[in-house]
Formats: C-alpha cells, sequence, structure tokens
C-alpha cells in the first residue's frame, strides 16, 4: 500500500469530553516522621508487640507487687516452710490451693487424718481418701493410702514453751475470737513406745501397734480415743476449752520459765499476725509458695525483680550517656584522637568482666555489693555502646548533610549532637534496651554463683532465689519454676523487643509498606 492511504482525514477526530478540564491531582498524604514512621513499621510486628506487652507487665508485677502482699522479704517462719503456691481464687475451684498428692502407708496417713479430727484443719483435704494393696517382700498385704495433703495444715499442733503473759494473752484472745488455739497436753504414760517421732505433738489419740506401724485404737463409734492429760492442777487454764472436755483437761505444764503448751500451729499463727502483730496477715497464703526458710517467694521475686530493673535501667542509662560522647568524638574526629582512644577502649575490654567484679569485690567486700555490681558493671559496660556510636559516626560524618552544616560555620557539638546523632538514634536505643536483660542476666548469674550476695535485710535478687531453690529441685519445684519463668520470659521479650526496634529504626526500611 502507498502511504497516502494511511492518512486519516482531520474532521473524523471528535473530543470525547470537550468540557473536561484536566488538572493534577492534589497531594492528599501527609509527611511522615522519622519517630512516627518507626512506630508504624513497629506496630506491625505482633511478635514484637506481645513481648512489649509482657514486659510492661512484668515491670508493673516489679513495680507494684510488693504493695499487693503484706509480706517482706525479711520475713521468715520456719515452720510455715515448704508451703506450696496457694490462690485464694483458684483454690475454689480445686486447683492452685497448697495440697499435693500422697501414697502413703497407714502410719504417715493416721497421722495427718488425726489433724483435721483434733484441730478441724484437715490435713488430708476434704477428709478424703482412696486405698489399694500390695504385696510386701514378706508376701503379707500392705494397704496404700492416697489422698491430699494439704501444707498449710500438715504441721498441725507443736509443742511451745510461753510466757506467763504470753500465756494469758493466747487465753484471752480465745476468750474473745472463740478459736482454740492451746490444745490439751498429752499424758505420756500412755503414749505408745513405737512412736518413730517422740517430739511430734500431733499424737492425742490412743494407738496400737499393726505390722510396725502405729494405726488408732477406735471406740465402738469409729472415734479416736484421745491420751489428753487430766487433773493437773498448775494449768492456769481459765478459757476455751474443747469439744468433749469435761473440765479434767490439762492444757498446759508449768516450768521454770512459764507454760510448755500445745498449740495448733495455723491458730497460733493468725493469732500472732493478727493480734500481737497486726501487720494486715490474716492467715498463711503464699500465691507462689514458700521457701525452706518460710519466705513468701512471690514478695521475694517481686523485690528481685524490682532491683534488678533498676539496676539494668540505672546501668544502660549511664552506659548511653559516657558510651555515646566517648564514641562520637572517636568517630568525628578520627585520626590520632580516634587511634589513642581505640587503644584505651581495647586495653579495657582485654580484661574479663569476671575479673574486674572479683578484685572489686575484694577490695570493696565490706561496702555494698550494689555498689560493686554497679562499678563492675559501668567500667566495662559502656565500650559497647562507644563501639556502635563510632561506627555510625563513620557511617554519617562524610553525608551531604553533614557537609552542607560545616559549611554553614556550625560548631563541631552541634554537628555531633543536632545533625549525627539524631540519625544515629534509632541503633543507640536499641542497643541501649538491650543492655537491659543482658545486665539482669549477669547479675542474675552472679548471684545464682553466690560471687554477689544480694540476700541481705529486704533486699534479694532472682539469681539467690534460683540459687536457694536449687537442691529441692526435685522435691519442691515450685521453688525454682516462678524465678525461672521469669527470667525466661524477661530475656524473650526483650530480645523479641530490641529485634522490633532495630527494624523499626533502620533507615532502609523507612516508608516501606511491608
Amino acid at each position: 500500500m502507498k502511504p497516502e492511504e494511511y492518512v486519516i482525514e482531520k474532521d473524523k477526530f471528535v473530543f470525547a469530553d470537550p468540557d473536561r478540564k484536566i488538572s493534577d491531582k492534589e497531594l492528599a498524604t501527609k509527611p511522615v516522621g522519622y519517630f512516627k514512621d518507626a512506630l508504624n513499621r513497629f506496630t506491625k510486628n505482633k511478635a514484637s508487640i506481645v513481648a512489649f506487652f509482657i514486659i510492661v507487665f512484668l515491670i508493673l508485677f516489679a513495680l507494684f507487687g510488693p504493695i499487693f502482699t503484706k509480706y517482706t522479704v525479711s520475713y521468715n517462719d520456719a515452720r510455715m516452710s515448704y508451703c506450696l503456691p496457694k490462690s485464694k481464687l483458684f483454690s475454689k475451684m480445686g486447683i492452685w490451693d497448697g495440697t499435693s498428692k500422697k501414697d502413703t502407708l497407714q502410719y504417715d496417713f493416721y497421722l495427718n487424718y488425726a489433724i483435721g479430727v483434733e484441730t478441724g484443719h484437715n490435713a488430708v483435704k476434704n477428709q478424703e481418701y482412696e486405698t489399694y494393696t500390695t504385696l510386701n517382700p514378706a508376701k503379707k498385704e500392705v494397704t496404700h493410702y492416697v489422698y491430699r495433703l494439704d501444707s498449710y495444715y500438715k504441721l498441725g499442733v507443736v509443742y511451745m514453751a510461753l510466757s506467763e503473759s504470753e500465756y494469758k494473752q493466747i487465753q484471752a484472745y480465745q476468750n474473745e475470737t472463740k478459736k482454740q488455739v492451746i490444745y490439751p497436753m498429752t499424758d505420756e504414760e500412755l503414749r505408745p513406745q513405737n512412736i518413730k517421732d517422740e517430739n511430734n505433738a500431733n499424737y492425742w489419740f490412743k494407738t496400737k501397734d499393726v505390722s510396725g506401724n502405729s494405726a488408732p485404737v477406735l471406740d465402738s463409734n469409729g472415734n479416736y480415743i484421745n491420751i489428753y492429760l487430766k487433773n493437773y492442777a498448775d494449768d492456769d487454764y481459765n478459757s476455751l476449752r474443747i469439744s468433749g472436755d469435761d473440765g479434767t483437761y490439762a492444757y498446759a505444764t508449768k516450768n521454770q520459765t512459764g507454760y510448755s503448751v500445745r498449740i495448733s500451729y495455723y491458730d497460733y499463727y493468725v493469732y500472732y499476725h493478727s493480734y500481737v502483730l497486726k501487720d494486715g496477715i490474716t492467715e498463711p497464703s503464699f500465691l507462689f509458695g514458700s521457701t525452706h526458710s518460710g519466705q513468701d517467694i512471690f514478695t521475694c521475686l517481686a523485690h528481685g525483680a524490682r532491683f534488678s530493673f533498676l539496676l539494668a535501667i540505672c546501668i544502660s542509662v549511664v552506659n548511653l550517656f559516657v558510651g555515646a560522647i566517648y564514641g562520637a568524638i572517636e568517630g568525628y574526629y578520627g585520626g590520632k584522637i580516634d587511634l589513642i582512644m581505640e587503644r584505651i577502649v581495647e586495653i579495657l575490654s582485654a580484661v574479663p568482666f569476671m575479673v574486674v567484679i572479683t578484685l572489686l569485690k575484694y577490695h570493696m567486700g565490706t561496702s555494698s555489693q550494689v555498689l560493686v555490681l554497679f562499678i563492675a558493671f559501668f567500667l566495662t559496660g559502656w565500650i559497647g555502646m562507644a563501639s556502635r556510636t563510632r561506627m555510625q559516626f563513620y557511617r554519617f560524618k562524610n553525608q551531604e548533610y553533614v557537609l552542607a552544616a560545616r559549611t554553614l560555620g556550625a560548631s563541631d557539638a552541634r554537628i555531633m549532637f543536632k545533625h549525627i546523632f539524631t540519625n544515629a538514634i534509632g541503633t543507640l536505643i536499641t542497643s541501649c534496651v538491650l543492655i537491659i536483660p543482658s545486665t539482669i542476666f549477669s547479675e542474675t548469674s552472679l548471684s545464682y554463683l553466690g560471687i554477689i550476695n544480694l540476700n541481705t535485710g529486704n533486699l534479694t535478687s532472682i539469681g539467690t532465689l534460683l540459687a536457694n531453690a536449687q537442691p529441692y529441685l526435685s522435691s519442691y519445684p515450685y521453688m525454682i519454676v516462678f524465678p525461672a519463668v521469669f527470667i525466661c520470659l524477661l530475656m524473650l521479650s526483650f530480645n523479641l523487643f530490641g529485634n522490633g526496634l532495630r527494624d523499626a529504626f533502620n533507615p532502609s526500611l523507612r516508608g516501606s509498606e511491608e
């Protein structure tokens, strides 16, 4: 075809919409600042968000946990040791109720069962149990008892020596509250000779020997037969009496300093704290259980966490301040200044941290352990922050905006902290946050190993709790579970949170949608 055949006549072109005006649309998006953009990216990281809320929860626990407990770190009651975790809320549902499953022979079972019979505090939960039989090596049947043992009631009745004033005060408390604290003494002549523990005050009943074990002698109605001491004239007892007392039971025996008595320790605990100390403790209840010395684990963990957070935050802030200034000078000026300062850093970093803290403890043995920790973490802790700051300054100091500021006559200090430092702040903030779990873990390790002793007065640490609980790992695992869970959650959440901050403050990701 000839080219003229492709020519289209002009009158065939017609405007589709001749009245339409075409113009540029106004840009509707608003400028997004650096920190807002970082926040937007951070919120898209679901793992970091969850970690953030866990950290907030742990911090709130450390700050406000001690407020919601009546116990203190210095509190300890040896008779209330090894009490299992108990929650008033969950105990109503049959869980977290301070009981544990037991499978014992009749000797231990009858002793625990008798506590509930005498005092009304059922060491055997609800006085319910199951039995089964096995054959011993002699091919004789042996009865086993399966039940749940209450760790708060299992102590039962104990022997105590009271002064005359204490003895009268408890009697007054009994008359006022109608709660039995003092129980009748037992007649030693009626006490069976085959009892294994002669000092156990819970043997208030007549027993018989059954295959080497002591079983109670029951009356025709299936009730225990008591062996209470009777007609003792020097007990000076004029107070509440137990059910079935005809007025002949003796509730104390006189000694040189006062009186020897049998006391229900659970009731005595309530009396002593509510009537004498008036410290707000109404009954023994340890949310996380008690230690081998009778300390409340919840209180110790909360105080230990508070100390760890405060120490770590202080160390982090100091390291940020010192390390940022030191690294900024290194990176900005470079040359001989950088060379000399970097050699100083290398010398300090070559000294192991363990050596530093050991020497400090040796020379400051009489000083505060907290001060030793702070100085040890400070002497070498800022080096990592200084190195990161130096690296960021080398990265940004030759950028165009820095050269422009220098051309306009900006001072070195202004260029360093106004222009360069603000662009490196993301990396430094991330590093500063990650110092916190690192410091806490180091402090925990030092306390666990016994290098630093923080278990003094009203001061304790997570590492101390872990160290004290280690010997009881197999028998009382709850002692180590709660501190271990806390430190695991802390380390995991801070690492996830730090990863989220690192990605959020990464300049290369600014403006990205994903």
